[in-house]
């Protein structure tokens, strides 16, 4: 991306997911990219104190729970469902909004927990990454279970996946380990990948040399 590139930041509104996207905007922003970063109406009420970033404009959109976030839903499903058709329609009122302002967008980093924001860029003709704030291991192993690769509930004692260690089924992660524990968070994480070829470009959190596949 040259300089003067408008780049709209979109993490999922939960601790763990916005820092690293909070990190990557201040590393786009340092190579003179212009940054917005978007996050719902009721985290924006404490992120933009805390969390100051030079040359980064700050937007928000809504998730359908404005006044109290993700404690405001009555439950997972609910808040997911909502976000998902409240959020789209949000964040094309906000693309839209900034291009008649004259400052239009040219490519949208999202959360991967967000994959209905790929389907939104796309609409408005926007290039689009997929931003995976979990480790490249872990989505591997979401990855392999949402193409049918990998059964769950995992069968057996162990699991081998390619460019990783064999695993214990107690290794895995608690959605695929505990499969069924928690359905509305295992059909997110399961989605990431469900329009992943579309996207422009994938970013990964990753350490090779933690990581690279065993000789």
């Amino acid at each position: 991306m040259a300089n003067g590139t408008h780049v709209l930041v979109l993490p999922f509104p939960g601790q763990g997911h916005i820092n690293p996207m909070l990190q990557f905007t201040s590393r786009l922003a340092s190579k003179g990219l212009k940054t917005t970063l978007v996050t719902t109406v009721f985290i924006s009420k404490s992120i933009y104190s805390d969390h100051p970033i030079a040359s980064t404009s700050f937007r928000t959109l809504s998730d359908g729970f404005d006044e109290g976030g993700f404690a405001q839903a009555k439950s997972p499903d609910i808040y997911l469902s909502t976000f998902k058709s409240v959020g789209s329609q949000s964040l094309a009122s906000l693309i839209k909004e900034l291009g008649d302002s004259g400052i239009p967008v040219h490519a949208v980093i999202y959360d991967g927990f967000l994959a209905w924001a790929l389907d939104v860029a796309k609409q408005l003709g926007i290039r689009a990454a997929v931003f995976f704030s979990q480790s490249c291991a872990v989505n591997s192993i979401h990855y392999h279970v949402s193409r049918g690769l990998l059964k769950v509930p995992v069968e057996g004692s162990s699991v081998w996946l390619p460019g990783l260690p064999e695993l214990k089924v107690w290794e895995l992660p608690s959605l695929i380990y505990h499969h069924g524990s928690y359905p509305a968070w295992f059909d997110t994480i399961v989605n990431q990948f469900s329009n992943i070829d579309e996207a422009d470009w994938v970013l990964v959190n990753t350490f090779y040399e933690l990581e690279k596949e065993n000789k």
